[in-house]
C-alpha cells in the first residue's frame, strides 16, 4: 500500500494543482471584467491585486509571441514528468511531490490554452512606479516552486555526494586483506 500511495502522489498532487487553478481562473473570469481589477486585501492595494488579463505567452508572461508552441511543450513536459516519475526509487517523496506540482501546473494551463487559446493570469504583486511586473495564476506559481523545490533536491544531492568524495578522499578505506 505504501509502494501505491508513493506512486499515487505525482496524480494526487496534480489533481489538485489543476482544480484549484482551474476554479481560480473561473472564478475570476465571472467575478472580473476583462482587464478589470480588485484589492482582496484594501490595506495592500499598492503591492497586490487580483486583475483580469489573458496570456498567450509562457508562465509569468514571457515569450508572449511564441504561444501556439507552449501547447506542444506543455505536452511533451507532461509525457516526460510521466515517464520520468516511475524512474524515481523508493522514498524520495520530495522529488515526487516537485513533479506533482510541475506536471499539474503545466496541465491546468494547457487546459486553458486547448479551451480558450490564451491562459487566464491574475496575480499581481506590484508596487508603486513598477514597470512590468509579472501576473501569473496557481499554475505559474506551482510551476515555478516544483521547479525550485526538484533545483534544492537536486542541489543537496549534489553537496552530499561531493561531500562523500572529499571524505573518500581525505580517508580512504584500507586495502582489503588477502589472508582475512
Amino acid at each position: 500500500m505504501k509502494r501505491f500511495l508513493q506512486h499515487a502522489l505525482l496524480f494526487v498532487i496534480a489533481i489538485a494543482v489543476i482544480v484549484a487553478d482551474q476554479i481560480s481562473k473561473a472564478y475570476i473570469r465571472a467575478a472580473l471584467a476583462p482587464f478589470g481589477m480588485v484589492a482582496p486585501i484594501p490595506a495592500l492595494r499598492d503591492y497586490f491585486t487580483l486583475i483580469n488579463t489573458t496570456n498567450t505567452g509562457a508562465a509569468f508572461g514571457m515569450f508572449k509571441a511564441a504561444g501556439g508552441i507552449f501547447t506542444v511543450i506543455a505536452i511533451v513536459v507532461a509525457v516526460a514528468i510521466v515517464l520520468y516519475y516511475r524512474q524515481i526509487p523508493d522514498g524520495h517523496y520530495l522529488i515526487r511531490a516537485a513533479l506533482g506540482l510541475q506536471l499539474g501546473g503545466a496541465l491546468g494551463n494547457l487546459i486553458d490554452r486547448l479551451r480558450f487559446g490564451t491562459v487566464t493570469d491574475f496575480i499581481f504583486f506590484h508596487w508603486r512606479g513598477a514597470v512590468n511586473a509579472p501576473i501569473f495564476n496557481l499554475a505559474d506559481l506551482s510551476i515555478t516552486c516544483g521547479v525550485i523545490l526538484l533545483a534544492l533536491l537536486m542541489w543537496r544531492d549534489s553537496a552530499g555526494e561531493q561531500a562523500a568524495k572529499q571524505t573518500a578522499v581525505l580517508d580512504p578505506a584500507p586495502a582489503p586483506n588477502a589472508h582475512e
